[in-house]
């Protein structure tokens, strides 16, 4: 009974993050209609171009860099990881699971740097 508490925690915790996550993404949204009735009650014209980029997120030009060093760092935490648990059986398998997020944080760095970031 008692190792059956540990994927319970994690199941619930999974759903009160996907929770909290949704009440957060509707108060955004209810916040952005509202400042739009707002605005047209207020009459103020809005043009279709306004309110497809009202309902945009905003994205930064740095996120794929950002993706990149996340997804990187993750990836050497898994290498590091293999190492210090210094365990024969644990060694291989963990170095293939840090290849993932590696080979993904590589993917988002190169896509950063041609992506027309000359900023760098």
């Amino acid at each position: 009974m008692e190792g059956l508490w540990v994927p319970i925690v994690m199941f619930i915790a999974i759903a009160v993050v996907v929770s909290v996550w949704l009440h957060f993404r509707h108060r955004t949204r209810a916040e952005l209609q509202k400042t739009v009735q707002l605005a047209i009650e207020k009459g103020q014209e809005l043009s279709p171009e306004l309110l497809d980029r009202l309902g945009q997120p905003r994205t930064s030009g740095h996120v794929d860099l950002r993706r990149g060093v996340i997804f990187l760092g993750i990836g050497v935490a898994f290498v590091i990881f293999a190492f210090l648990l210094n365990q024969d059986d644990a060694f291989r398998p963990l170095l293939g699971v840090a290849a993932f997020p590696s080979l993904l944080g590589v993917a988002y760095l190169t896509l950063w740097r041609f992506a027309g970031n000359k900023e760098a």
